[in-house]
């Protein structure tokens, strides 16, 4: 609060002593009074008018630079009602009342949002696990079906599948603790297991998978190998016309283990590698592939932020891209 918006705030206040003044005068000097004792009233009255104004001023300025201060310590700053000092001006504490029923009326609003998405992800995970036992019963009623209408089926069946697991990891992602367990988690296995889940789909897109992971990790296997899968799907999907490949390796780095996967495919615009994670970003590759969502990438951050994971992408238009995995060295290792 500066002293020029507070003399606007006083502005009828000052209008009023000065009618007031100007009215005295001309009753004083109406009543025969001497100008030089009309002049020395009317300074007393400025005096003290002058006097009042700054009396006003500092103090509220100090009022209003302490609720600043603590509005910007606040998190949640829908509490500041609460936390409100105590003033001996009446405006003030009728404020503090009026904003404290505010404020509860918003932190009431926030627990009906907040059951309503509670009860929604509970829905759509159990939506995701009764769906599951169809789609178990088609991938084995294709896999004693081997003609080439079976394997289409399948093939479809597993997009079906890793869709649902998206839905499944999106509805989970902002409470990753609850389905969280760090373990020593070998890379190697983990890779594997993802090749072996995909394997229809690099077999009919003609992808080569090589892959090298000696070292092992301490994280969550199961929301690991979601992510490398979701980056094997994405090197697959924009593979080179020929000899397609994917590289997955690791290297040891001072501090973590950097996961890599790698491919020779399309690559990736330089100006759309800084938006490749962001939700439902498809790219000119993924409109030209047409079946794209923008959810995959975006999903990957947003876990691997959950897990202490940094991703990062390297890439070359035509050459390939390269996503990096760095997954911080635990001093679990160090534990008996």
């Amino acid at each position: 609060m500066t002293f020029f918006h507070f003399m606007k705030d006083k502005a009828l206040l000052l209008l009023a002593n000065l009618i007031g003044m100007v009215l005295l005068f001309a009753f004083l000097r109406l009543t025969s009074y001497p100008l030089d004792d009309c002049v020395i009233i009317l300074a007393c009255w400025a005096l003290v008018l002058l006097a009042w104004l700054p009396a006003r001023f500092f103090p509220r300025k100090k009022y209003f630079a302490e609720l600043e201060k603590i509005m910007e310590d606040l998190e949640q700053r829908y509490l500041l009602g609460e936390l409100m000092p105590r003033s001996f001006r009446l405006e003030d504490e009728l404020y503090r009342e009026l904003i404290c029923k505010s404020n509860k009326s918003v932190i009431e609003r926030i627990h009906q949002i907040e059951d309503a998405q509670k009860e929604y992800r509970e829905y759509v995970e159990s939506w995701v696990h009764e769906i599951k036992a169809p789609i178990t019963s088609i991938a084995l009623a294709c896999e004693n079906a081997h003609d080439e209408r079976g394997r289409r089926i399948a093939a479809e069946n597993r997009r079906v599948e890793n869709d649902v697991d998206m839905a499944l990891y999106y509805a989970r992602s902002n409470e990753v603790y609850k389905d969280y367990l760090i373990a020593e988690t070998d890379l190697q296995e983990v890779c594997g297991e993802v090749l072996i889940k995909n394997k229809q789909f690099l077999i009919e897109n003609h992808v080569r998978a090589e892959v090298d992971c000696p070292h092992h990790v301490f994280t969550d296997k199961k929301w690991i190998t979601f992510i490398v899968g979701q980056l094997v799907l994405n090197g697959a999907k924009y593979r080179a016309c020929e000899g397609a490949c994917l590289y997955i390796f690791t290297e040891a780095a001072p501090r973590s283990v950097l996961l890599t996967v790698e491919d020779n495919g399309v690559g990736i615009k330089p100006e759309e590698l800084s938006r490749i994670f962001e939700k439902g970003f498809t790219g000119s590759n993924g409109r030209k592939e047409g079946r794209a969502t923008g959810m995959g990438l975006y999903l990957c951050q947003k876990l691997c932020r959950k897990l202490g994971i940094e991703i990062r992408v390297e890439s070359e238009v035509g050459r390939g891209t390269r996503m990096v995995l760095e997954i911080p060295r635990s001093d679990f290792a160090a534990m008996p």
